[in-house]
């Protein structure tokens, strides 16, 4: 049981991003960390992957539009359990400066369960780490919980 609970922590968990409607200026700073050497989100163990079907961490920037709920709510739907949500920026959380704006709904959390917050407009590279980090502890304890419950 401990050998498998094992393997299971130590396979890489895999991030997909979502931009809800934003600025791009969080997801801007994503891709730094993503991508920049001396940030690399990778070298904490995490890999990008192409399809929600693959992930298990998410990132939301931007505020919740309107336009593109629907689609974001069904890509969503994809991630298969037990997913993280981190919201990247305050839009995701509040709205940002686009709130009360006539293309911007409720708050991304009347629609999904958000785990971890990364606050700023946008957030620093550092702070998106972070995130991440946070992100990695709730998968890994789900994880774990998921184990322990069908034993």
């Amino acid at each position: 049981m401990l050998q498998f609970l094992n393997k299971l922590a130590t396979r890489s968990p895999w991030i997909y991003r979502i931009n809800a409607g934003s600025c791009n200026g969080c997801d801007v700073e994503m891709a730094t960390a993503a991508l920049i050497p001396r940030y690399d989100v990778e070298r904490l163990g995490c890999k990008y992957c192409g399809s929600p079907r693959h992930a298990d961490v998410v990132l939301i920037s931007g505020p919740l539009t309107l336009r593109v709920r629907d689609k974001v709510l069904r890509v969503y739907d994809e991630i298969p359990h037990p997913k993280v949500t981190v919201a990247i920026g305050v839009c995701p959380v509040s709205g940002g400066c686009f709130r009360d704006g006539y293309s911007v709904g409720a708050d991304i959390d009347h629609y999904i369960p958000l785990d971890v917050i990364v606050p700023g407009c946008p957030p620093r590279p550092q702070a998106i780490m972070e995130g991440v980090l946070k992100a990695v502890e709730v998968w890994r304890a789900r994880l774990e919980e998921g184990v322990c419950s069908h034993s």
